[in-house]
């Protein structure tokens, strides 16, 4: 049994996209519960987002275009249905932050350790990281996403993501607010990386849903 399933320093280490997405939505859900006990909102609104969650599964599943994506409608539909039920009584803003922070924190800093600990023991990080980042576009995310390569060489590799299926359906569902929420996930990896120490850099200078063109996902070795 994997008893530690954000662990990148096995060598077999590959991504489980159905285990590690009920693992992010018991978190969220975890979280959102005592979010709704911080504000005093009743218990029971907990249930409601789950019902909310089950009904947009079902009008939005036509949208996945194979078992990895269904598994990205899952997450981004539960992050949809708390927006829905906590906007009336939170009001737009601070429904944002608290399903950001109910979708970042669970494990936020386990997957930072898990990163730097990948990097830390690895003989060459770059390489490291890069296939970590290779491994993820082909098993973890699928046909929804596109990915291009502007530089993929040995010190330089740019991950450029042109279509985002968690854009696509928070667009659909009326909720593009939310898209900067899916994206500060990322940071919780991208913190890992020193480069004083590890010996590249990583830059995302935009996303899709901040506006830009295309998410560039870029690691480049220090000079």
């Amino acid at each position: 049994m994997d008893t530690d399933p954000f662990d990148l320093t096995s060598e077999n280490h590959s991504p489980d996209p159905e285990r590690d997405t009920a693992l992010l939505l018991d978190g969220f859900f975890e979280h959102l519960g005592a979010t709704l006990a911080g504000h005093r909102l009743p218990a029971e609104l907990l249930g409601l987002v789950r019902e909310r969650h089950a009904e947009l599964l079902v009008t939005n599943l036509p949208s996945a275009v194979d078992d990895l994506a269904r598994q990205h409608l899952r997450l981004t539909l539960a992050l949809i249905a708390a927006f829905e039920l906590l906007r009336p009584p939170l009001g737009s803003t601070a429904a944002v932050d608290a399903v950001r922070r109910a979708f970042v924190e669970p494990f936020g800093s386990t997957v930072r350790e898990a990163t730097r600990a990948m990097l830390d023991a690895a003989e060459d990080p770059f390489r490291a990281m890069v296939g970590v980042a290779r491994t993820r576009e082909n098993q973890y995310y699928g046909a929804a996403f596109e990915f291009r390569h502007a530089a993929d060489d040995d010190r330089h590799f740019h991950q450029d993501v042109h279509r985002c299926f968690y854009q696509e359906v928070l667009a659909e569902n009326s909720a593009s607010e939310l898209g900067p929420v899916l994206c500060a996930f990322d940071e919780s990896w991208i913190g890992a990386v020193d480069p004083a120490v590890h010996g590249f850099r990583f830059e995302r200078a935009t996303t899709l849903a901040l506006g830009g063109a295309h998410c560039p996902f870029h690691f480049s070795r220090e000079s």
